[in-house]
């Protein structure tokens, strides 16, 4: 039997660890942390459960098809409650708009709006419908090795017209600015600025409005244990608080592994679910191909990284949906400077995440559990004292959500915390602290981003947010599914 090691427990590598061991692979998944997850990392303070996100479940399809490998069903291990409205965006003015797949209800929504705009929210749904289909079902679990697999791609990329921003692509459909702003802030939960990712992923609309958005109850976390529950009822091995420090190679081969505590083992094959440029850099210096690989890494972009402050409160609040955005006063300056500039800029926009709402198992009776989001530049652009700069941050974010949805905030606080980018810098290796790996633009995207398979070393594989097809939970379980077709294919020669 073939033997495989998968660095890293988040999303990506244990849905790659479920596809090899339901093909009969022996697998043994390796994590740093005292918990598996990735940056579905959670915390349990004074009864209240955080989840440090993903938040946002969608196409449950393909969760569900990791357990049907095996003639299994997801219910078994992992209870999905649907999310409604998907998200409430809330403006400077008070005005608020509930997202949904409530195709009647968003027109009588729009039409209140502008009117002249239903016709083209319609035109921009049908756009949308026709770039998940060549984005996603398509290309989105299909490895791209070759430059020649971009080159057969090409003209589905120029019909839909990829090189136009997301923003862009909304604004010729739609007039209103709110409406605009609405259709494109999704881009930013998976690290892209809606101004300079590709429209390719406008096709987050209909993965939406045809999978809907899920909650797995209990909290993200819980999806992350059913996951591992599977995949070690199925003979899997996980590894946990035995930071990898090196990947063997010899010659053109990945040869063994070796943690911190001195555990060291050969294999067949190896993947990472790592940070792409900790893999290349720090974990395979002894490889001269790996090497010249992360240098070239590192002149690449980076998404920027979060600020999280995680709080719960005294009280419910049955009249905060579970998803908000609260978009402040600028949005295309706002995130020039995140992006390009590198400031802290003195407004920011939210994005509240308030699960208890749904779910009251996350916090104890008669309190809610609360977590308020912000995009801020990586530690590359902003090379700030988060140390001091974080509790600062931390109570503006809360002054915000107090003087727009709850006044007696800051006295109603039983507990809270804050995590910054430094945070994800130190906890999960990531480069410049980025919360999402390489940026998603055009030219770092399919072809021009991490290969599921690396070039040289022809049993080193990659997985997750730096890989194709990108962040968020469809993206990296759409990795896991092309890189599992090729270790499954090469391991079978």
């Amino acid at each position: 039997m073939s033997r495989t090691c998968i660095i890293g427990s988040g999303f990506g590598g244990l849905a790659l660890a479920i596809r090899l061991q339901s093909a009969g692979i022996d697998t043994t998944v390796i994590e740093a942390r005292d918990k598996p997850g990735g940056r579905a990392y959670h915390w349990k303070k004074d009864g209240f459960t955080f989840d440090a996100g993903p938040t946002v479940i969608t196409d449950p399809a393909c969760l569900e098809e990791l357990w049907q490998l095996s003639g299994h069903n997801i219910s078994e291990d992992v209870e999905l409650m649907p999310v409604t409205p998907f998200y409430r965006l809330n403006w400077p003015d008070g005005f608020n708009f509930d997202y949904s797949n409530d195709h009647d209800g968003l027109r009588r929504q729009i039409a209140a709006m502008h009117p002249e705009d239903v016709d083209g929210y319609d035109r921009f749904l049908e756009y949308s419908a026709e770039v998940y289909r060549e984005g996603y079902v398509k290309l989105g679990s299909v490895p791209f090795l070759d430059f020649a697999s971009m080159i057969k791609a090409a003209p589905a990329l120029l019909k839909s017209q990829a090189w136009r921003s997301v923003y862009s692509m909304a604004a010729s459909f739609v007039k209103n600015e709110k409406l605009r702003e609405a259709l494109s802030f999704h881009t930013l939960l998976v690290g892209g600025n809606p101004f300079t990712t590709s429209a390719i992923y406008a096709l987050i609309h209909k993965l939406e409005q045809d999978g809907g958005v899920w909650w797995a109850k209990g909290g993200t976390n819980q999806l992350v244990a059913g996951m591992v529950r599977h995949f070690e009822r199925l003979g899997g091995k996980l590894r946990l608080h035995d930071p990898v420090l090196h990947i063997e190679t010899v010659g053109d081969r990945a040869t063994a592994v070796e943690t911190q505590s001195g555990w060291r083992e050969t294999f067949d094959a190896v993947a990472s679910n790592g940070d792409i440029v900790h893999t290349y850099r720090d974990l395979l210096t002894g490889s001269v191909t790996a090497q010249a690989k992360a240098k070239k890494l590192l002149r690449k972009s980076y998404s920027p990284s979060l600020f999280v402050v995680h709080f719960g409160l005294e009280g419910t609040w049955p009249g905060i949906p579970h998803h908000m955005i609260l978009f402040g006063p600028r949005y295309k300056e706002l995130l020039a400077d995140i992006y390009d500039h590198g400031v802290l800029p003195a407004d920011f926009s939210i994005y509240l995440h308030h699960p208890s709402v749904s779910d009251p198992s996350v916090a104890p009776k008669g309190k809610s559990t609360f977590y308020a989001l912000v995009p801020v530049a990586h530690m590359g652009k902003l090379p700030i004292d988060w140390e001091a700069v974080g509790p600062v941050l931390e109570k503006r974010i809360l002054d915000e959500v107090g003087r727009r949805l709850i006044p007696d905030i800051h006295d109603r606080i039983v507990t809270k915390f804050h995590y910054a980018p430094r945070d994800f810098a130190l906890d999960l290796n990531a480069h410049l602290g980025s919360a999402f790996s390489l940026e998603p633009t055009l030219l770092q995207s399919a072809y021009f981003r991490g290969h599921n398979r690396d070039e040289k070393i022809k049993n080193l594989y990659l997985v997750g947010a730096g890989t194709h097809p990108g962040a968020g939970i469809p993206g990296v379980v759409g990795s896991a599914k092309a890189t599992a077709r090729l270790m499954i294919e090469d391991l079978a020669k």
